[in-house]
């Protein structure tokens, strides 16, 4: 693409995808209206904000839980509730208060809303906010619409960059989070537990950072097929659901070549892979949650306290999507081959069902809008 602004076209009703207490899917009508957004020029937003088409939205694992549990932990769907949070997209009108953005910039969204008052906020640690509005967390209404009002501080520019690669952008933000918190480094034995969305993304990340060896886990062999077309160094080992953690450890420690992980990043959040994690490190290693749990597990106490094992957590991420937007753009991170499936917006039940179904053998759903290359 030879500009980096886009001329975009205001024609179709505003839709968003819905969820609610009953677990239905569906697609109707929502804010901001078309005619509001035809009219306001930006004049009509808030102070600091901006119109943004949306272009390609990534269906993200919990948007899955929301729909089906209707809750993750304490947050809970009790009403008519828009998923989506991993969005990319081109302004479309601006607050003339807005300096740094115009229309027919190309951007990706981030989706955290913060208070800049509380002691995580102003110490630089945002995803800590107390008053913290994450789009699509219940009761935030998401991004998986056509058009939405977002503050443009949180509208990170991307250029050329596709909108499909826009919206990867988000998840290789959890992955960049996890390396940098867990200190990977050039060398390290590396353990990376899940071969979904985020795993393969972190497994990127520490293929990029010189990571080696690296083993990667997962119960299903197609994504660990599909882990080896992506890095063709990885080792991989198929989970068996009948061994004990420390029978898997031993298996995993044999797949890379008897070297003990330094650093196991965990993407699933399952107990007894976590479990499996914490046996397979070395002495004074580290395990590194990044996955999502049940509220209540067990952890090997005691090999963690005779190993001198560091067990570490991740919540989201901060200060990522400039450092996300140079890798994707330098090509030290090619995330291209993680979409395998696409879906019109209208056709989102379809998407959602095909991101829930194992047997589909989607690795990154996306839901997209008139999208370009």
């Amino acid at each position: 693409m030879s500009s980096t602004t886009t001329v975009e076209t205001i024609s179709k009703p505003n839709v968003g995808v819905f969820t609610n207490p009953d677990h239905k899917l569906w697609v109707e009508e929502t804010t901001p209206k078309t005619d509001q957004v035809k009219t306001s020029k930006g004049k009509d937003l808030p102070e600091g904000w901006v119109t943004v088409a949306i272009k390609s939205t990534g269906i993200c694992g919990s948007d899955v839980h929301f729909w089906r549990h209707g809750a993750i932990g304490p947050m809970v769907v009790t009403d008519n509730h828009i998923l989506g949070h991993e969005s990319a997209g081109v302004v479309l009108a601006a607050h003339p208060s807005v300096t740094h953005l115009q229309p027919g910039d190309r951007v990706a969204i981030e989706p955290g809303l913060i208070c800049n008052n509380c002691e995580p906020c102003l110490t630089g640690r945002y995803n800590g906010c107390e008053k913290m509005a994450f789009l699509s967390t219940p009761p935030h209404d998401g991004l998986l619409r056509r058009y939405v009002d977002h503050p443009a501080i949180w509208c990170h520019k991307i250029g050329d960059m596709t909108y499909e690669n826009g919206a990867l952008l988000e998840p290789l933000s959890v992955a960049l989070a996890g390396m940098e918190r867990s200190g990977v480094s050039l060398g390290d034995s590396v353990l990376i537990c899940g071969a979904g969305p985020i795993g393969l993304i972190t497994l990127l990340c520490c293929q990029a950072a010189g990571a080696c060896p690296i083993v990667i886990t997962d119960v299903d062999e197609g994504r660990l097929q599909y882990a080896s077309k992506i890095c063709p160094r990885v080792k991989t080992y198929k989970v068996v659901i009948a061994l004990s953690p420390e029978d898997a450890a031993t298996e995993i420690i044999r797949k890379a070549g008897n070297v003990k992980p330094a650093v196991a990043l965990e993407c699933t959040g399952v107990e007894s892979s976590v479990a499996s994690a914490i046996y397979s490190v070395k002495f004074g290693g580290k395990v590194f949650v990044i996955g999502v749990g049940k509220p209540n597990m067990t952890v090997p106490f005691m090999r963690l306290s005779t190993q001198e094992i560091d067990l570490q957590f991740q919540f989201r991420y901060c200060n990522t999507w400039p450092r996300a937007i140079r890798l994707v753009q330098d090509g030290v991170i090619d995330m291209r081959q993680l979409v395998t499936h696409r879906f019109d917006l209208e056709d989102a039940e379809k998407a959602f069902e095909t991101a829930g179904d194992v047997k589909s053998g989607a690795i990154k759903v996306q839901i997209q809008s008139e999208v370009d290359s």
